[in-house]
């Protein structure tokens, strides 16, 4: 099988732009969560450990469980929600079979710290670069540190499908190429109409102001299929679900939240329409970066050293982050990518290992305010004098 139904050529070109961007082999994928999916069926054992971000999408986790791995929470910085390798016990790096980064909103995780310990330990460092296209540690974009990073086409580029997955061995392209295509679903044209009326779909929600009928054409659509912040765990079907792991099959209820079409090949007409969103990314960058120097400059963000990033999102800390989500609302500024509570908070110790610093994951996830840096003239307006910065986390 073939990726799209004109060929491995119909992507290349896709490929080409994201390998001269990164300096690294570049395979295509129709999303981001199954090229994590790939990577991590590659590099991980079943059965193994994989310390993650507890502030992350419960897609990813559910991704991780589908590999047939066992998640292992990691303490975090309550500064911008990033690993903080140094607060990882010791035994919790014992038997661990990779690390996966999260770069949560584009704020990097700290890639050389956490490649230097995989290094001594044997271990593959995984990178989920999906909010971090355009950030850089060290001098070095992100998703150049790893053995693998997976990133997202559909966060700063905008174009709603399709990710890389970028290797450190181009030889292992041919063996990750036929990882891909045996778990893809051939294109289907439903697929195609919904992915071009999508952008029409989306204006036509934000005109009718998220009312009843545009909340239901968007769950039509597979683009909102969550009641709350979290998914339903269902526990019970999930107990059962990891008795056939690793396999996509019995978590595919989970794992195409918000996005049905993440295992399917792509045509010919979405794959030019993505080159042309990707040819436009540094444009979108500098945008980003500059909506991220406002937002960082405000009351609500914490002094990040070095140089601004252009972030997918900034998480400002308030002190109500419901009321201050209401009240962007009312203005038609639409707060997501939310991850509150942390995941083994959510998930419980019965699908993985818990943080042992759970205090700073949960007061950044109750805090964060994730804003769009293209809105950020209108967030600050929106704000400014109705909400505070929340107390430190000692006192959260």
């Amino acid at each position: 099988m073939v990726l799209g139904a004109d060929g491995p050529s119909a992507h290349t070109a896709l490929e080409q732009l994201m390998r001269a961007r990164l300096g690294r082999e570049c395979l295509y994928v129709p999303s981001c969560r199954l090229g994590l999916y790939v990577a991590l069926r590659h590099w991980c054992p079943p059965g193994g450990r994989v310390l993650m971000s507890p502030v992350n999408d419960d897609v990813i986790f559910f991704v991780v469980l589908a590999a047939g791995l066992r998640p292992v929470q990691a303490p975090l910085s309550a500064r911008d929600g990033s690993v903080d390798p140094a607060a990882v016990p010791d035994e919790d790096w014992d038997g661990l079979s990779a690390v996966l980064t999260t770069n949560l909103y584009g704020n990097p995780d700290p890639a050389p710290e956490l490649r230097a310990r995989c290094t001594r330990l044997g271990i593959p460092l995984l990178e989920d670069a999906a909010h971090a296209i355009g950030s850089e540690v060290a001098g070095r974009p992100v998703g150049t540190f790893g053995d693998a990073s997976v990133f997202s086409l559909s966060k700063h580029v905008g174009a709603k499908a399709g990710g890389f997955l970028a290797l450190a061995d181009q030889g292992l392209r041919g063996a990750l190429e036929k990882a891909r295509d045996d778990l893809l679903d051939p294109p289907r044209l439903s697929a195609e109409l919904a992915y071009a009326l999508r952008p029409y779909a989306e204006a036509t929600v934000r005109g009718l102001r998220l009312t009843t009928a545009a909340r239901a054409t968007m769950k039509l659509l597979g683009m909102q299929e969550r009641d709350g912040i979290r998914m339903d765990l269902r526990p019970g079907e999930l107990t059962r679900a990891l008795t056939t792991a690793p396999g996509l099959d019995d978590f595919h209820s989970w794992v195409r939240v918000d996005m049905h079409d993440y295992r399917t090949g792509a045509g010919r007409p979405r794959l030019r329409r993505i080159e042309r969103l990707l040819g436009r990314l540094d444009a979108r960058l500098d945008a980003h970066r500059a909506g991220t120097g406002k937002l960082l400059a405000t009351q609500w963000a914490l002094p990040s050293p070095g140089p601004v990033q252009p972030l997918f999102r900034v998480p400002l800390l308030v002190a109500d982050r419901d009321a201050a989500v209401a009240r962007l609302a009312r203005h038609r500024i639409t707060v997501g990518y939310l991850y509150d509570p942390p995941l083994d908070t959510y998930a419980g110790a019965a699908f993985t290992d818990p943080s042992p610093a759970p205090a700073q994951a949960a007061w950044f996830a109750r805090h964060a305010l994730p804003v769009d840096p293209l809105r950020a003239d209108d967030v600050i307006r929106i704000l400014a004098g109705t909400e505070r910065a929340p107390g430190g986390p000692s006192g959260g």
